[in-house]
């Protein structure tokens, strides 16, 4: 009886991308539900529009480039990179910010690279970057917790698609991080500005609630293996041990380490960025190093730099890194000399 050869690997354990993908948009949806929930209908359309512009201008890329969309639009990236993107743009923005956003994630920092695999920035956290510095007026425009002021579908789709500028400043306001900097520039004691509504139980009143939700989600992907510890515990020890040296030399001018944890897009940045295995470090030892330098840059630039969330910035930076944190964390090779 003759039998076919068949090729190696011959175990394989059934992941894909695809499966990944459906794993990632699983653990995300409670917080998206939480956010839509605390802070309004613009959640929701934001995330439906960036999937329907990313899906379309996958397919239009890859028309392009001669190449069958079919497998591409099946994996599921994308719509991780447009969830990702709409989550973390204001809810009250335009659509052509997300249009404009989700294009420069699909065509410039992922074709443009080679496609997927190839990219060496984390896509969503570049169209961030790029709609933050291009448009900081339309990102400004963060809706208040539902307990403070709450809108309709007809108003968030009049907000999203209209602009009525009268909607937008009824049902805005500002930001725990950006009242926390603020309030430090104009020398007022965290203490003091703690105190305002925009400060919940520990963090931010109502994205506390988000980053817990982030928290499950990430858990859920480390029990199924989706991801591995080493990249969520060193963001997260990065931001705490970082803080928690700023708190113990002044309380009164560094917020305590709860708030950092917790406040802005600490555990989104932990649990579903800085993992994005295209872009992140490859090694056991290089993940905790990459994950340690995204803690320690996100904490930095909020207390000192610019802008109120540093997360974005500090992944884009550290993936500038990855190379050679890959290079210098590399394996011995078996049987090599040291």
């Amino acid at each position: 009886m003759r039998e076919s050869p068949i090729s190696s690997p011959h175990w394989h354990n059934r992941t894909s991308v695809s499966a990944m993908m459906r794993e990632v948009i699983l653990a995300l949806v409670p917080a998206i539900l939480c956010s839509a929930w605390l802070f309004g209908w613009g959640i929701i359309i934001h995330c439906l529009l960036a999937i329907v512009f990313a899906l379309s201008l996958e397919f239009i890329v890859l028309k392009i480039r001669q190449r069958d969309p079919q497998p591409f639009l099946k994996d599921g990236s994308v719509i991780v990179t447009a969830v990702i993107f709409a989550l973390t743009i204001t809810p009250l923005t335009s659509w052509w910010v997300s249009l404009l956003g989700i294009a420069f994630a699909v065509i410039v920092v992922k074709h443009l690279f080679g496609g997927i695999g190839y990219n060496i920035f984390n896509p969503a956290m570049a169209a961030y970057v790029f709609v933050l510095l291009s448009f900081p007026v339309e990102m400004n425009a963060w809706p208040l917790p539902a307990s403070l002021s709450a809108h309709t579908l007809t108003e968030a789709v009049e907000i999203i698609f209209a602009g009525d500028a009268r909607l937008i400043d009824s049902y805005s306001g500002a930001t725990a991080l950006s009242e926390l900097k603020t309030g430090l520039i104009s020398m007022s004691m965290v203490s003091e500005i703690v105190s305002s509504t925009a400060f919940g139980q520990f963090a931010g009143r109502g994205t506390e609630w988000v980053s817990l939700c982030y928290l499950a989600g990430g858990l859920y992907l480390l029990l199924r293996g989706v991801i591995t510890w080493h990249i969520p515990v060193a963001v997260l020890s990065g931001v705490f041990i970082s803080s928690s040296l700023g708190a113990v030399y002044d309380s009164d001018m560094y917020a305590s380490p709860v708030f950092h944890l917790f406040g802005g897009a600490t555990m989104l940045c932990a649990f579903f960025v800085a993992t994005d295995p295209v872009s992140a470090s490859t090694t056991a030892r290089g993940r905790l190093v990459y994950g340690a330098l995204i803690g320690v840059l996100l904490y930095i630039i909020r207390v000192w730099g610019g802008y109120p969330d540093g997360a974005a910035f500090a992944v884009l930076l550290a993936n500038a890194f990855v190379p050679l944190i890959d290079m210098k964390t590399r394996p011995r090779v078996f049987g090599e000399r040291a």
